[in-house]
């Protein structure tokens, strides 16, 4: 073995053991055990969502052997990911690699504890994505997606680059059949949801809608082609009550633009609960009403 390829091996098994202490094992009543990752020093754990079938009976093992009966703080579906909490504090946390670090072609490992021991799978980055919904709804800022394989336990436990810092946490449940793994970013996110609502709180305007392009001379006074026609109005919902009415077309909302129901689902995401301005079209004039999306999970 040369001297280069010796150095890049104990440089990977370095990174190893940088992290395998922060890697823990989730006994949740399914037939196999998940992983997932210390996230603070005073015993939040994350997760995947899909690795935890059930509140009650959660055990977390630590690397030193140590059960620890657990919490569930919340889960969030869309975006695959549960925040569990354990009794017990000076946990090791493993460093987290800078945002925008991660590049295609970088070298990484998957981290896994599906037995009493971490497991490691060696990989290379191969597409980085720009923010995206995932199919059930969830809004990930960016996902990084590898070749490392998905074995057993995968699920939960993190992706960690060739200096030992955590890049983010492995799902195999959000794509069926395709490992992406979820960046710090969209962890540090809904971690902090869960721990103020143990959900997601979601904006919900209480409308149906469909797209519809704009007559030309609309589209360049307002700059957008397309907007979304209301075709329904829920009874006292935000909307209607509001003053949104059965036909008018919405442009923007918050000044963020609507052209497709993902849009509107992309900016109510973090606007629930709070005044927002909706800008529409009514008669081929421009309105703006002052509405508070209600909150769903």
């Amino acid at each position: 073995m040369s001297n280069a390829a010796r150095d890049l091996s104990n440089a990977l098994a370095d990174a190893v053991e940088r992290v395998s202490a922060s890697v823990v094992r989730i006994e949740s009543g399914r037939r196999r055990p998940a992983s997932g990752l210390i996230w603070s020093a005073d015993g939040l754990i994350v997760t995947t969502a899909h690795g935890v079938e059930r509140e009650e009976g959660l055990e977390v093992t630590l690397e030193t052997g140590q059960a620890h009966a657990a919490a569930l703080v919340g889960a969030d579906l869309s975006s695959d990911l549960a925040l569990l909490r354990i009794d017990a504090a000076a946990l090791p946390v493993a460093e987290r690699a800078a945002a925008g670090s991660a590049r295609r072609g970088h070298l990484v490992l998957a981290l896994s504890r599906p037995g009493r021991t971490v497991r490691s799978n060696l990989g290379v980055i191969s597409a980085l994505s720009e923010q995206w919904r995932a199919p059930g709804g969830g809004k990930i800022e960016h996902y990084i997606q590898s070749d490392v394989s998905i074995e057993p336990g995968f699920s939960g436990g993190p992706l960690v680059d060739a200096a030992g810092n955590v890049i983010g946490l492995n799902s195999a449940g959000i794509l069926r059949g395709t490992a992406l793994t979820l960046a710090n970013v969209t962890i540090e996110r809904v971690v902090a949801a869960l721990l103020s609502h143990g959900q997601i709180q979601r904006g919900y305007l209480g409308v149906s809608s469909t797209p519809a392009r704009l007559p030309q001379s609309m589209a360049e006074s307002v700059g957008q082609r397309v907007g979304l026609v209301v075709t329904g109005l829920q009874e006292n919902g935000p909307a209607a009550n509001a003053g949104v009415f059965l036909g008018d077309v919405l442009l923007a909302l918050d000044g963020e633009r609507v052209e497709s129901i993902p849009d509107l689902q992309a900016v109510l995401e973090e606007r629930a609960q709070r005044a927002v301005a909706l800008r529409l079209v009514r008669a081929g004039a421009l309105h703006e009403l002052s509405i508070t999306p209600s909150a769903r999970s």
